[in-house]
Protein backbone atom coordinates (compact mmCIF):
# COMPACT_ATOMS: atom_id res chain seq x y z
CA UNK A 1 0.00 0.00 0.00
CA UNK A 2 1.22 3.47 -0.80
CA UNK A 3 2.21 5.30 2.35
CA UNK A 4 0.14 8.45 2.87
CA UNK A 5 2.07 11.62 2.06
CA UNK A 6 1.34 13.37 5.31
CA UNK A 7 1.42 10.20 7.37
CA UNK A 8 -2.36 10.03 8.00
CA UNK A 9 -5.09 7.99 6.35
CA UNK A 10 -8.64 9.24 6.81
CA UNK A 11 -11.94 7.50 5.96
CA UNK A 12 -13.20 8.44 2.50
CA UNK A 13 -15.99 10.87 3.15
CA UNK A 14 -17.45 13.37 0.72
CA UNK A 15 -15.90 16.15 2.81
CA UNK A 16 -12.36 14.82 2.39
CA UNK A 17 -12.48 13.41 -1.12
CA UNK A 18 -14.82 15.80 -2.84
CA UNK A 19 -17.23 14.57 -5.54
CA UNK A 20 -14.49 12.47 -7.13
CA UNK A 21 -14.12 10.15 -4.11
CA UNK A 22 -17.85 9.37 -3.89
CA UNK A 23 -18.18 8.83 -7.59
CA UNK A 24 -15.33 6.31 -7.62
CA UNK A 25 -16.87 4.18 -4.85
CA UNK A 26 -20.47 4.30 -5.72
CA UNK A 27 -21.27 6.50 -2.76
CA UNK A 28 -20.96 3.62 -0.24
CA UNK A 29 -17.40 4.20 1.07
CA UNK A 30 -14.93 1.31 1.32
CA UNK A 31 -15.98 -2.30 0.75
CA UNK A 32 -15.37 -4.35 3.93
CA UNK A 33 -13.19 -6.99 2.23
CA UNK A 34 -10.80 -4.68 0.42
CA UNK A 35 -8.51 -4.00 3.40
CA UNK A 36 -6.77 -1.04 1.73
CA UNK A 37 -7.39 2.60 2.59
CA UNK A 38 -7.11 5.24 -0.11
CA UNK A 39 -4.32 7.82 0.02
CA UNK A 40 -5.36 11.30 1.13
CA UNK A 41 -3.46 14.00 -0.70
CA UNK A 42 -2.89 16.76 1.85
CA UNK A 43 0.13 18.40 0.21
CA UNK A 44 0.51 19.87 -3.24
CA UNK A 45 1.53 17.41 -5.96
CA UNK A 46 5.28 17.19 -6.46
CA UNK A 47 5.97 17.82 -2.77
CA UNK A 48 8.91 15.74 -1.61
CA UNK A 49 8.57 14.56 1.98
CA UNK A 50 11.05 12.29 3.64
CA UNK A 51 10.88 11.50 7.31
CA UNK A 52 11.99 9.29 10.13
CA UNK A 53 15.29 7.53 10.61
CA UNK A 54 16.41 7.54 6.92
CA UNK A 55 15.93 11.32 6.82
CA UNK A 56 18.09 11.82 9.91
CA UNK A 57 20.85 9.56 8.54
CA UNK A 58 20.70 11.42 5.21
CA UNK A 59 21.17 14.79 7.00
CA UNK A 60 24.14 13.43 8.97
CA UNK A 61 25.74 12.13 5.74
CA UNK A 62 25.28 15.55 4.07
CA UNK A 63 27.06 17.22 7.01
CA UNK A 64 29.90 14.68 6.76
CA UNK A 65 30.42 15.67 3.11
CA UNK A 66 30.82 19.34 4.13
CA UNK A 67 33.19 18.44 6.99
CA UNK A 68 35.38 16.38 4.63
CA UNK A 69 36.01 19.50 2.52
CA UNK A 70 37.53 21.53 5.39
CA UNK A 71 38.98 18.59 7.36
CA UNK A 72 42.48 18.82 5.82
CA UNK A 73 42.83 22.58 6.46
CA UNK A 74 43.13 22.21 10.26
CA UNK A 75 46.36 22.98 12.09
CA UNK A 76 49.79 24.43 11.28
CA UNK A 77 50.39 21.83 8.57
CA UNK A 78 46.88 22.11 7.09
CA UNK A 79 46.44 22.24 3.32
CA UNK A 80 44.92 25.19 1.42
CA UNK A 81 41.93 25.05 -0.90
CA UNK A 82 41.66 26.79 -4.27
CA UNK A 83 38.09 27.85 -5.09
CA UNK A 84 37.23 29.05 -8.56
CA UNK A 85 33.75 30.62 -8.70
CA UNK A 86 31.41 31.32 -11.63
CA UNK A 87 32.76 34.88 -12.01
CA UNK A 88 36.25 33.57 -12.62
CA UNK A 89 37.51 34.80 -9.22
CA UNK A 90 40.15 32.55 -7.68
CA UNK A 91 40.37 32.31 -3.88
CA UNK A 92 43.17 30.42 -2.12
CA UNK A 93 42.44 29.99 1.58
CA UNK A 94 42.44 27.63 4.54
CA UNK A 95 40.19 29.84 6.67
CA UNK A 96 37.12 27.79 7.60
CA UNK A 97 34.59 30.65 7.40
CA UNK A 98 35.87 31.82 3.98
CA UNK A 99 35.70 28.30 2.55
CA UNK A 100 32.20 27.66 3.92
CA UNK A 101 31.00 30.96 2.44
CA UNK A 102 32.53 30.22 -0.97
CA UNK A 103 31.24 26.62 -1.13
CA UNK A 104 27.63 27.80 -1.60
CA UNK A 105 26.15 24.80 0.25
CA UNK A 106 22.49 24.30 -0.72
CA UNK A 107 21.57 21.30 1.45
CA UNK A 108 19.35 22.75 4.22
CA UNK A 109 20.81 20.64 7.06
CA UNK A 110 24.45 21.00 5.96
CA UNK A 111 23.87 24.76 5.70
CA UNK A 112 23.68 24.80 9.52
CA UNK A 113 27.42 24.10 9.59
CA UNK A 114 28.02 27.12 7.36
CA UNK A 115 26.01 29.28 9.78
CA UNK A 116 27.96 28.17 12.89
CA UNK A 117 31.25 28.77 11.08
CA UNK A 118 30.13 32.31 10.19
CA UNK A 119 28.92 32.98 13.74
CA UNK A 120 32.26 31.77 15.17
CA UNK A 121 34.05 34.12 12.75
CA UNK A 122 31.89 37.08 13.79
CA UNK A 123 32.00 36.31 17.51
CA UNK A 124 35.62 35.27 18.03
CA UNK A 125 37.34 35.42 14.63
CA UNK A 126 39.31 32.18 15.04
CA UNK A 127 38.43 28.49 15.38
CA UNK A 128 36.12 28.45 12.34
CA UNK A 129 37.46 25.10 11.04
CA UNK A 130 37.43 23.50 14.52
CA UNK A 131 33.76 24.31 15.07
CA UNK A 132 32.69 22.62 11.80
CA UNK A 133 34.89 19.61 12.51
CA UNK A 134 33.50 19.17 16.04
CA UNK A 135 29.86 19.44 14.91
CA UNK A 136 30.48 16.84 12.17
CA UNK A 137 32.18 14.48 14.61
CA UNK A 138 29.37 14.77 17.19
CA UNK A 139 26.93 13.72 14.44
CA UNK A 140 29.20 10.88 13.28
CA UNK A 141 29.34 9.47 16.83
CA UNK A 142 25.53 9.74 17.17
CA UNK A 143 24.87 7.92 13.87
CA UNK A 144 25.30 4.27 15.11
CA UNK A 145 22.96 4.98 18.07
CA UNK A 146 20.33 6.44 15.70
CA UNK A 147 20.60 3.33 13.50
CA UNK A 148 20.13 1.10 16.53
CA UNK A 149 16.91 2.91 17.43
CA UNK A 150 17.96 5.28 20.24
CA UNK A 151 15.59 8.24 20.26
CA UNK A 152 17.27 11.48 19.04
CA UNK A 153 15.98 13.40 22.07
CA UNK A 154 17.92 11.05 24.38
CA UNK A 155 21.12 11.83 22.42
CA UNK A 156 20.36 15.59 22.52
CA UNK A 157 19.87 15.45 26.30
CA UNK A 158 23.20 13.63 26.74
CA UNK A 159 25.04 16.09 24.48
CA UNK A 160 23.64 19.08 26.38
CA UNK A 161 24.73 17.51 29.65
CA UNK A 162 28.19 16.78 28.23
CA UNK A 163 28.75 20.33 26.93
CA UNK A 164 27.75 21.77 30.32
CA UNK A 165 30.36 19.56 32.00
CA UNK A 166 32.97 20.41 29.34
CA UNK A 167 32.55 24.21 29.54
CA UNK A 168 32.71 24.09 33.35
CA UNK A 169 35.95 22.10 33.07
CA UNK A 170 37.42 24.60 30.54
CA UNK A 171 36.72 27.45 32.98
CA UNK A 172 38.47 25.59 35.81
CA UNK A 173 41.50 24.76 33.61
CA UNK A 174 41.91 28.24 32.06
CA UNK A 175 45.03 30.20 33.03
CA UNK A 176 44.36 33.87 33.73
CA UNK A 177 47.00 36.08 32.12
CA UNK A 178 46.92 38.61 34.94
CA UNK A 179 47.59 35.89 37.52
CA UNK A 180 50.26 34.05 35.55
CA UNK A 181 52.73 36.94 35.85
CA UNK A 182 54.90 38.30 33.06
CA UNK A 183 54.12 41.06 30.65
CA UNK A 184 50.65 41.02 29.05
CA UNK A 185 52.07 42.18 25.72
CA UNK A 186 54.32 39.09 25.44
CA UNK A 187 51.32 36.87 26.20
CA UNK A 188 49.24 38.55 23.49
CA UNK A 189 52.03 38.12 20.94
CA UNK A 190 52.27 34.38 21.69
CA UNK A 191 48.52 33.94 21.32
CA UNK A 192 48.50 35.93 18.04
CA UNK A 193 51.41 33.78 16.76
CA UNK A 194 49.37 30.62 17.55
CA UNK A 195 46.42 32.01 15.60
CA UNK A 196 48.69 32.82 12.62
CA UNK A 197 50.60 29.51 12.69
CA UNK A 198 47.86 27.67 10.78
CA UNK A 199 47.65 30.34 8.07
CA UNK A 200 49.41 30.93 4.78
CA UNK A 201 51.61 33.59 6.47
CA UNK A 202 52.85 31.18 9.18
CA UNK A 203 56.46 31.62 7.99
CA UNK A 204 56.30 35.28 9.08
CA UNK A 205 54.15 34.78 12.20
CA UNK A 206 56.51 36.58 14.61
CA UNK A 207 56.68 39.62 12.31
CA UNK A 208 52.87 39.80 11.93
CA UNK A 209 52.09 38.88 15.58
CA UNK A 210 54.03 41.96 16.73
CA UNK A 211 52.19 44.10 14.15
CA UNK A 212 48.78 42.74 15.22
CA UNK A 213 49.41 43.39 18.92
CA UNK A 214 50.66 46.93 18.13
CA UNK A 215 47.47 47.59 16.18
CA UNK A 216 45.12 46.17 18.83
CA UNK A 217 46.85 47.97 21.73
CA UNK A 218 46.74 51.28 19.83
CA UNK A 219 42.94 51.04 19.54
CA UNK A 220 40.59 51.81 22.40
CA UNK A 221 38.54 48.83 23.58
CA UNK A 222 35.33 50.72 22.80
CA UNK A 223 36.32 51.33 19.15
CA UNK A 224 35.15 49.06 16.38
CA UNK A 225 37.32 47.32 13.82
CA UNK A 226 36.36 49.98 11.27
CA UNK A 227 39.18 52.12 12.75
CA UNK A 228 41.64 49.50 11.46
CA UNK A 229 42.21 49.98 7.74
CA UNK A 230 43.89 47.49 5.41
CA UNK A 231 45.42 48.50 2.07
CA UNK A 232 46.90 46.00 -0.36
CA UNK A 233 49.84 46.84 -2.65
CA UNK A 234 50.99 44.12 -5.05
CA UNK A 235 54.77 43.77 -5.24
CA UNK A 236 57.61 43.32 -2.79
CA UNK A 237 57.64 40.65 -0.09
CA UNK A 238 55.46 40.08 2.97
CA UNK A 239 58.24 41.50 5.14
CA UNK A 240 57.77 44.85 3.36
CA UNK A 241 54.30 45.15 4.93
CA UNK A 242 53.97 47.98 7.43
CA UNK A 243 51.67 49.31 10.12
CA UNK A 244 50.95 53.05 9.90
CA UNK A 245 49.82 54.69 13.12
CA UNK A 246 47.19 56.92 11.61
CA UNK A 247 45.21 56.88 8.36
CA UNK A 248 46.74 55.99 4.98
CA UNK A 249 45.00 55.67 1.63
CA UNK A 250 45.98 55.44 -2.01
CA UNK A 251 46.37 58.66 -3.99
CA UNK A 252 43.05 59.41 -5.67
CA UNK A 253 42.46 60.31 -9.31
CA UNK A 254 43.95 63.75 -9.94
CA UNK A 255 43.95 66.45 -12.61
CA UNK A 256 46.64 68.73 -14.02
CA UNK A 257 48.22 70.94 -11.39
CA UNK A 258 48.37 68.12 -8.87
CA UNK A 259 52.18 67.85 -9.02
CA UNK A 260 52.54 71.52 -8.03
CA UNK A 261 50.80 70.93 -4.70
CA UNK A 262 52.55 70.86 -1.34
CA UNK A 263 52.96 67.18 -0.37
CA UNK A 264 54.13 67.57 3.21
CA UNK A 265 52.62 69.50 6.14
CA UNK A 266 53.35 69.72 9.85
CA UNK A 267 50.23 70.15 12.06
CA UNK A 268 47.87 70.86 9.13
CA UNK A 269 44.19 71.87 9.34
CA UNK A 270 41.95 69.45 7.43
CA UNK A 271 38.54 70.12 5.87
CA UNK A 272 36.31 67.22 4.75
CA UNK A 273 33.64 67.88 2.13
CA UNK A 274 30.83 66.11 0.39
CA UNK A 275 30.76 68.80 -2.32
CA UNK A 276 31.60 68.68 -6.01
CA UNK A 277 34.25 71.26 -6.89
CA UNK A 278 34.19 71.21 -10.67
CA UNK A 279 32.41 73.01 -13.48
CA UNK A 280 29.58 71.14 -15.16
CA UNK A 281 28.59 71.71 -18.78
CA UNK A 282 25.22 73.53 -18.89
CA UNK A 283 23.50 70.83 -20.91
CA UNK A 284 24.13 68.29 -18.14
CA UNK A 285 22.02 69.79 -15.44
CA UNK A 286 19.95 72.73 -16.66
CA UNK A 287 18.08 74.24 -19.60
CA UNK A 288 18.47 77.99 -19.94
CA UNK A 289 16.67 79.98 -22.64
CA UNK A 290 18.37 83.24 -23.55
CA UNK A 291 17.50 85.99 -26.05
CA UNK A 292 20.99 87.40 -26.68
CA UNK A 293 24.66 86.52 -26.25
CA UNK A 294 25.24 88.76 -23.24
CA UNK A 295 22.59 86.91 -21.27
CA UNK A 296 24.32 83.61 -22.07
CA UNK A 297 27.65 85.10 -20.96
CA UNK A 298 26.01 86.19 -17.69
CA UNK A 299 24.94 82.57 -17.03
CA UNK A 300 28.47 81.27 -17.67
CA UNK A 301 29.99 84.02 -15.50
CA UNK A 302 27.54 83.14 -12.70
CA UNK A 303 28.73 79.51 -12.74
CA UNK A 304 32.38 80.60 -12.55
CA UNK A 305 31.51 83.01 -9.75
CA UNK A 306 29.82 80.21 -7.79
CA UNK A 307 32.81 77.85 -7.96
CA UNK A 308 35.33 80.65 -7.26
CA UNK A 309 33.21 81.69 -4.27
CA UNK A 310 33.32 78.10 -2.92
CA UNK A 311 37.09 77.86 -3.42
CA UNK A 312 37.71 81.28 -1.78
CA UNK A 313 35.66 80.23 1.28
CA UNK A 314 37.66 76.99 1.63
CA UNK A 315 40.98 78.87 1.46
CA UNK A 316 39.68 81.53 3.88
CA UNK A 317 38.78 78.85 6.43
CA UNK A 318 42.50 78.29 7.06
CA UNK A 319 42.50 74.64 5.91
CA UNK A 320 45.72 73.19 4.45
CA UNK A 321 44.26 69.90 3.24
CA UNK A 322 40.95 69.51 1.38
CA UNK A 323 39.42 66.01 1.04
CA UNK A 324 36.15 65.45 -0.76
CA UNK A 325 33.96 62.41 -1.34
CA UNK A 326 33.01 63.87 -4.75
CA UNK A 327 35.19 65.04 -7.62
CA UNK A 328 37.60 67.98 -7.37
CA UNK A 329 38.12 69.28 -10.92
CA UNK A 330 41.19 70.69 -12.70
CA UNK A 331 40.23 74.32 -12.00
CA UNK A 332 39.98 73.68 -8.23
CA UNK A 333 43.16 71.58 -8.22
CA UNK A 334 45.16 74.40 -9.85
CA UNK A 335 43.53 77.03 -7.58
CA UNK A 336 44.54 75.11 -4.44
CA UNK A 337 48.04 74.38 -5.81
CA UNK A 338 48.65 78.11 -6.42
CA UNK A 339 47.76 78.84 -2.78
CA UNK A 340 49.87 76.03 -1.27
CA UNK A 341 46.99 73.70 -0.32
CA UNK A 342 46.69 69.94 -0.88
CA UNK A 343 43.43 68.44 -2.20
CA UNK A 344 42.11 64.97 -3.06
CA UNK A 345 38.72 64.16 -4.59
CA UNK A 346 36.73 60.92 -4.83
CA UNK A 347 38.08 59.69 -1.49
CA UNK A 348 36.49 56.36 -0.48
CA UNK A 349 33.72 56.59 2.09
CA UNK A 350 35.48 54.30 4.64
CA UNK A 351 38.72 56.31 4.44
CA UNK A 352 36.88 59.63 4.79
CA UNK A 353 35.04 58.37 7.90
CA UNK A 354 38.31 57.17 9.48
CA UNK A 355 39.98 60.55 8.78
CA UNK A 356 36.93 62.28 10.31
CA UNK A 357 37.11 60.19 13.51
CA UNK A 358 40.89 60.37 13.79
CA UNK A 359 41.27 64.13 13.19
CA UNK A 360 38.04 65.38 14.73
CA UNK A 361 36.84 66.93 11.45
CA UNK A 362 33.17 67.00 10.46
CA UNK A 363 32.14 66.17 6.88
CA UNK A 364 30.51 69.29 5.36
CA UNK A 365 27.89 69.31 2.60
CA UNK A 366 28.28 73.05 1.97
CA UNK A 367 31.19 75.52 1.80
CA UNK A 368 29.25 78.31 3.52
CA UNK A 369 29.98 77.78 7.19
CA UNK A 370 33.53 76.48 7.48
CA UNK A 371 34.30 77.54 11.04
CA UNK A 372 37.42 76.37 12.94
CA UNK A 373 35.16 73.96 14.87
CA UNK A 374 34.50 71.76 11.81
CA UNK A 375 38.17 71.49 10.80
CA UNK A 376 40.30 68.54 11.84
CA UNK A 377 43.97 68.43 12.79
CA UNK A 378 46.76 65.86 12.78
CA UNK A 379 50.45 65.87 13.66
CA UNK A 380 51.83 65.37 10.16
CA UNK A 381 50.66 64.80 6.60
CA UNK A 382 52.84 63.34 3.88
CA UNK A 383 52.52 61.73 0.45
CA UNK A 384 54.93 58.84 -0.03
CA UNK A 385 55.66 56.14 -2.59
CA UNK A 386 54.78 52.55 -1.56
CA UNK A 387 55.77 50.05 -4.24
CA UNK A 388 54.17 51.23 -7.46
CA UNK A 389 51.54 53.35 -5.69
CA UNK A 390 51.50 56.78 -4.05
CA UNK A 391 49.91 56.91 -0.60
CA UNK A 392 48.66 59.80 1.55
CA UNK A 393 49.66 59.38 5.22
CA UNK A 394 47.97 61.18 8.15
CA UNK A 395 49.87 60.53 11.37
CA UNK A 396 49.80 61.92 14.90
CA UNK A 397 45.99 61.96 15.15
CA UNK A 398 44.94 62.89 18.70
CA UNK A 399 41.15 62.66 18.53
CA UNK A 400 40.90 58.90 18.07
CA UNK A 401 43.46 56.15 17.75
CA UNK A 402 43.48 54.50 14.35
CA UNK A 403 45.99 52.57 12.29
CA UNK A 404 46.34 51.14 8.80
CA UNK A 405 47.99 47.94 7.59
CA UNK A 406 49.72 48.24 4.23
CA UNK A 407 50.18 44.65 3.03
CA UNK A 408 52.73 43.74 0.36
CA UNK A 409 53.15 40.46 -1.49
CA UNK A 410 53.61 38.77 -4.82
CA UNK A 411 50.12 37.76 -5.94
CA UNK A 412 46.72 39.32 -5.21
CA UNK A 413 45.32 36.03 -3.85
CA UNK A 414 48.27 35.77 -1.46
CA UNK A 415 47.74 39.30 -0.11
CA UNK A 416 43.98 38.64 0.24
CA UNK A 417 44.71 35.51 2.31
CA UNK A 418 47.22 37.48 4.43
CA UNK A 419 44.44 40.01 5.12
CA UNK A 420 42.05 37.24 6.22
CA UNK A 421 44.79 35.76 8.46
CA UNK A 422 45.41 39.12 10.11
CA UNK A 423 41.67 39.61 10.66
CA UNK A 424 41.51 36.30 12.58
CA UNK A 425 44.56 37.23 14.69
CA UNK A 426 43.22 40.74 15.41
CA UNK A 427 39.80 39.42 16.51
CA UNK A 428 41.46 36.77 18.68
CA UNK A 429 43.79 39.32 20.34
CA UNK A 430 40.95 41.77 21.00
CA UNK A 431 38.91 39.01 22.65
CA UNK A 432 41.92 38.05 24.75
CA UNK A 433 42.32 41.64 25.96
CA UNK A 434 38.68 41.64 27.05
CA UNK A 435 38.79 38.12 28.58
CA UNK A 436 42.46 37.60 29.48
CA UNK A 437 42.55 33.83 30.01
CA UNK A 438 44.22 31.17 27.84
CA UNK A 439 44.39 27.40 27.48
CA UNK A 440 46.90 25.18 25.67
CA UNK A 441 46.28 24.53 21.98
CA UNK A 442 47.47 21.69 19.75
CA UNK A 443 44.60 19.42 20.81
CA UNK A 444 45.66 19.44 24.51
CA UNK A 445 42.41 20.87 25.87
CA UNK A 446 40.29 18.44 23.78
CA UNK A 447 42.25 15.43 25.10
CA UNK A 448 41.91 16.66 28.69
CA UNK A 449 38.14 17.23 28.25
CA UNK A 450 37.78 13.81 26.61
CA UNK A 451 39.52 12.07 29.56
CA UNK A 452 37.44 14.08 32.05
CA UNK A 453 34.10 13.29 30.33
CA UNK A 454 34.94 9.58 30.13
CA UNK A 455 35.52 9.52 33.89
CA UNK A 456 32.34 11.52 34.55
CA UNK A 457 30.22 9.30 32.28
CA UNK A 458 31.01 6.24 34.42
CA UNK A 459 29.20 7.90 37.31
CA UNK A 460 25.97 8.17 35.26
CA UNK A 461 23.43 5.35 34.95
CA UNK A 462 21.75 4.23 31.71
CA UNK A 463 22.10 5.21 28.07
CA UNK A 464 23.51 8.63 28.94
CA UNK A 465 26.73 6.92 30.02
CA UNK A 466 27.32 5.59 26.49
CA UNK A 467 26.30 8.85 24.82
CA UNK A 468 28.53 11.08 26.98
CA UNK A 469 31.33 8.60 26.26
CA UNK A 470 30.59 9.05 22.52
CA UNK A 471 30.78 12.85 22.96
CA UNK A 472 34.14 12.41 24.72
CA UNK A 473 35.42 10.28 21.83
CA UNK A 474 34.24 12.89 19.30
CA UNK A 475 36.41 15.58 20.97
CA UNK A 476 39.51 13.60 19.96
CA UNK A 477 38.90 14.56 16.32
CA UNK A 478 40.93 17.78 16.76
CA UNK A 479 44.26 16.20 17.87
CA UNK A 480 43.70 13.28 15.47
CA UNK A 481 43.22 15.61 12.50
CA UNK A 482 46.13 17.90 13.47
CA UNK A 483 48.39 14.81 13.68
CA UNK A 484 47.05 13.39 10.42
CA UNK A 485 47.52 16.71 8.56
CA UNK A 486 51.12 16.84 9.81
CA UNK A 487 51.90 13.45 8.28
CA UNK A 488 52.06 11.57 11.60
CA UNK A 489 50.33 8.33 12.54
CA UNK A 490 47.18 9.60 14.35
CA UNK A 491 46.57 6.32 16.25
CA UNK A 492 50.09 6.35 17.65
CA UNK A 493 49.89 10.04 18.65
CA UNK A 494 46.46 9.62 20.30
CA UNK A 495 47.64 6.62 22.34
CA UNK A 496 50.62 8.64 23.64
CA UNK A 497 48.33 11.58 24.48
CA UNK A 498 45.81 9.35 26.30
CA UNK A 499 48.66 7.91 28.39
CA UNK A 500 50.04 11.39 29.24
CA UNK A 501 46.62 12.76 30.20
CA UNK A 502 45.81 9.67 32.32
CA UNK A 503 49.03 10.39 34.28
CA UNK A 504 48.05 14.00 34.92
CA UNK A 505 49.83 15.76 32.01
CA UNK A 506 46.86 18.06 31.35
CA UNK A 507 48.61 20.32 28.78
CA UNK A 508 50.03 17.64 26.50
CA UNK A 509 49.13 18.10 22.84
CA UNK A 510 50.39 17.35 19.33
CA UNK A 511 53.90 18.61 18.55
CA UNK A 512 53.93 19.30 14.80
CA UNK A 513 57.51 20.63 14.85
CA UNK A 514 59.20 17.49 16.22
CA UNK A 515 56.43 15.07 15.13
CA UNK A 516 55.37 13.74 18.51
CA UNK A 517 53.70 15.04 21.66
CA UNK A 518 54.79 17.87 23.97
CA UNK A 519 53.54 20.20 26.69
CA UNK A 520 51.96 22.81 24.40
CA UNK A 521 51.52 25.32 27.22
CA UNK A 522 55.28 25.32 27.77
CA UNK A 523 55.76 25.60 23.99
CA UNK A 524 53.55 28.76 24.02
CA UNK A 525 50.87 27.25 21.78
CA UNK A 526 48.09 29.23 23.43
CA UNK A 527 44.46 29.75 22.50
CA UNK A 528 41.92 32.12 23.98
CA UNK A 529 39.54 30.35 26.38
CA UNK A 530 36.55 32.23 24.94
CA UNK A 531 37.30 30.84 21.46
CA UNK A 532 37.27 27.20 22.62
CA UNK A 533 34.18 27.72 24.78
CA UNK A 534 32.29 29.30 21.89
CA UNK A 535 33.37 26.55 19.47
CA UNK A 536 32.13 23.77 21.77
CA UNK A 537 28.79 25.45 22.48
CA UNK A 538 28.14 26.30 18.82
CA UNK A 539 29.15 22.84 17.54
CA UNK A 540 26.96 21.06 20.13
CA UNK A 541 24.01 23.34 19.40
CA UNK A 542 24.32 22.67 15.66
CA UNK A 543 24.57 18.89 16.21
CA UNK A 544 21.47 18.95 18.47
CA UNK A 545 19.58 21.03 15.91
CA UNK A 546 20.30 18.56 13.09
CA UNK A 547 19.46 15.57 15.34
CA UNK A 548 16.10 17.11 16.23
CA UNK A 549 14.95 17.26 12.56
CA UNK A 550 13.12 14.12 11.46
CA UNK A 551 11.19 15.36 8.43
CA UNK A 552 11.97 17.60 5.47
CA UNK A 553 9.14 18.95 3.33
CA UNK A 554 10.30 20.38 0.04
CA UNK A 555 7.95 21.57 -2.66
CA UNK A 556 9.73 22.10 -6.00
CA UNK A 557 6.54 23.42 -7.63
CA UNK A 558 6.39 26.40 -5.27
CA UNK A 559 9.94 27.37 -6.26
CA UNK A 560 8.92 27.98 -9.88
CA UNK A 561 8.16 31.61 -10.72
CA UNK A 562 4.78 30.80 -12.37
CA UNK A 563 3.46 28.79 -9.42
CA UNK A 564 0.40 30.88 -8.67
CA UNK A 565 -2.17 30.68 -5.94
CA UNK A 566 -3.51 27.24 -6.89
CA UNK A 567 -3.43 25.27 -3.65
CA UNK A 568 -4.21 21.86 -5.16
CA UNK A 569 -2.38 19.80 -7.75
CA UNK A 570 -4.09 17.94 -10.60
CA UNK A 571 -5.82 15.65 -8.14
CA UNK A 572 -7.85 18.57 -6.78
CA UNK A 573 -8.79 20.27 -10.03
CA UNK A 574 -12.51 20.37 -10.56
CA UNK A 575 -14.11 17.10 -11.42
CA UNK A 576 -17.64 17.41 -10.21
CA UNK A 577 -18.43 19.44 -7.14
CA UNK A 578 -15.15 18.78 -5.23
CA UNK A 579 -13.02 20.81 -7.63
CA UNK A 580 -15.34 23.78 -7.45
CA UNK A 581 -14.37 24.42 -3.86
CA UNK A 582 -10.83 25.25 -4.98
CA UNK A 583 -11.80 27.94 -7.41
CA UNK A 584 -11.56 26.13 -10.75
CA UNK A 585 -14.68 23.92 -10.97
CA UNK A 586 -17.31 26.63 -11.22
CA UNK A 587 -15.34 28.74 -13.68
CA UNK A 588 -15.33 26.11 -16.42
CA UNK A 589 -19.07 26.13 -16.93
CA UNK A 590 -19.18 29.70 -18.22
Amino acid sequence: AAEPVAGVALPPTDQHMGGRGMAGMGGHGMMPGMGMQPQIVLLREGTDTSQGKPQLISNINACQAVVDVVRTTLGPRGMDKLIHDENGTVTISNDGATLMKKLQVVHPAANTLVQISMSQDAEVGDGTTSVVLLAGEFLREAKPYIEEGVHPQVIIKAYRQAVALATAKIDSLAVNLEQSGGEVRAMLEKSAATSLSSKLVSGHKQFFAKMVVDAVLSLDQAQGLDMLGTKKVVGGSLQDSMLVEGVAFKKTFSYAGFEQMTKHFKAPKIVLLNVELELKAERDNAEVRVSDVTAYQAVVDAEWDIIYDKLAKIVASGANIVLSKLAIGDLATQYFADRGLFCAGRVEDGDLKRVAKATGAAVQTSCNDLTPGVLGACGEFEERQVGGERFNFFSGCDKASTCTFILRGGAEQFIAEAERSLHDAIMNTRRLLRHPSVIAGGGAIEMELSAYLRDESRKIYGKLQLLIGAYAKALEVIPRQVASNSGMDPTDVLNKLRMKHARGGKWFGVDVIENGVCDTFEAFVWEATVMKRNALLAATEAACLILSVDETVRNPASEKPDAGGMPGGKGMMGKGRGGGRFGRGRGRGR
